[in-house]
């Protein structure tokens, strides 16, 4: 059988932090995303699962513009638009590099619900970063006029922040692993997917936040019962006092030492923060390996020539 990997690729694959909030620099992007992941997923059943953070909050600033016509639509509706739209332009990326190799595979998308508890404290404490940068002065008019919730993002800018809570569901896992399992490429649980709830008489009812792709991808990944949990950002590897004259990169290390790191401050919850914790879930529970690497060296990674490796024990 083929080995099975969920990858979760980062928002840098999509659109850069500075790089304008258009299709054609979202498809080009895309384009080489997609030529580096089809040459690494040959023997692999794969799911490909990516964030939304920068096209759910522009989303969101379009329709705060337009609200004297248009009413804004809740943030669970803005997670679906922007699921379907990179799920969209996801899945064309990779069929045409498909197309250009002469190989035969299917490619999915799929719309896809993840349930959280609406009693989550991440609703009185908002912290996932959606949207554009701002400058401290602009922020601090964005927090008084709209009243936002407005912090600083890892160094690079401040930017709105709305609840993240916990993924504790995907209500259409059955059918990824169908999907998996027949070999087609499936892309999911974009931008963590869309939060929802269980009701008391078991219907399913929308809620207003943006769950971390990084969480909701290794619980996907457990799930699954998949045999790696690979996550791509924007550095090869992981480090140690990271940006500082003795920072360190990790080659290889255990789930103890990635929660003692954890401890001691050096991965921050704005970016490496949530990576490090969603890899520690996945190879806590599956006793498996995660892989955590930059998406010009995944190939490389999955020979184990580079990348962060989280081992078991």
């Amino acid at each position: 059988m083929k080995k099975s990997a969920v990858i979760a690729i980062g928002g840098n694959a999509i659109q850069g932090p500075k790089e304008p909030a258009t299709a054609e620099v979202m498809r080009k992007n895309l384009r080489t995303t997609a030529s580096y992941l089809v040459d690494a997923l040959d023997d692999l059943n794969v799911v490909i699962t990516h964030g939304n953070g920068p096209q759910v909050g522009n989303l969101m600033v379009q329709q705060d513009h337009a609200k004297k016509i248009i009413p804004p639509l809740p943030i669970d509706i803005n997670d679906a638009y922007t699921q379907g739209m990179l799920g969209y332009l996801i899945i064309q990326a990779f069929e045409n590099q498909l197309i250009k190799r002469n190989i035969n595979r299917n490619c999915a998308g799929l719309v896809t619900q993840v349930v959280v508890d609406p009693n989550d404290e991440a609703f009185l404490n908002p912290t996932k970063p959606v949207g554009p940068f701002y400058t401290k002065e602009e922020a601090e008019t964005l927090a008084r006029e709209k009243g936002w919730k407005i912090k600083e993002d890892a160094g690079r800018g401040y930017r709105r922040v709305v609840p993240s809570p916990q993924p504790l569901d995907v209500v259409e896992k059955s059918l990824i692993s169908d999907l998996m399992k027949k070999g087609i490429i499936t892309v999911t649980v974009g931008g963590g997917g869309i939060p929802v709830m269980i009701k008391e008489d078991g219907s399913i009812e929308g809620v207003e936040a943006v769950i971390d792709k990084d969480r909701a991808s290794s619980l996907l990944a457990r799930m699954l019962d998949v045999d790696v949990f690979v996550i791509l950002t924007g550095v090869e590897k992981v480090y140690i006092n990271f940006g500082k004259a003795d920072q360190k990169a990790l080659d290889r290390i255990t789930v103890t030492q990635a929660k003692a790191y954890m401890e001691d401050g050096h991965f921050p919850k704005g970016s490496m923060g949530p990576k490090i914790e969603s890899a520690i879930a996945f190879v806590q529970t599956t006793k498996r390996q995660c892989i955590i690497t930059s998406l010009e060296k995944v190939s490389e990674a999955f020979n184990g020539e580079t990348g962060t490796f989280i081992i078991p024990d």
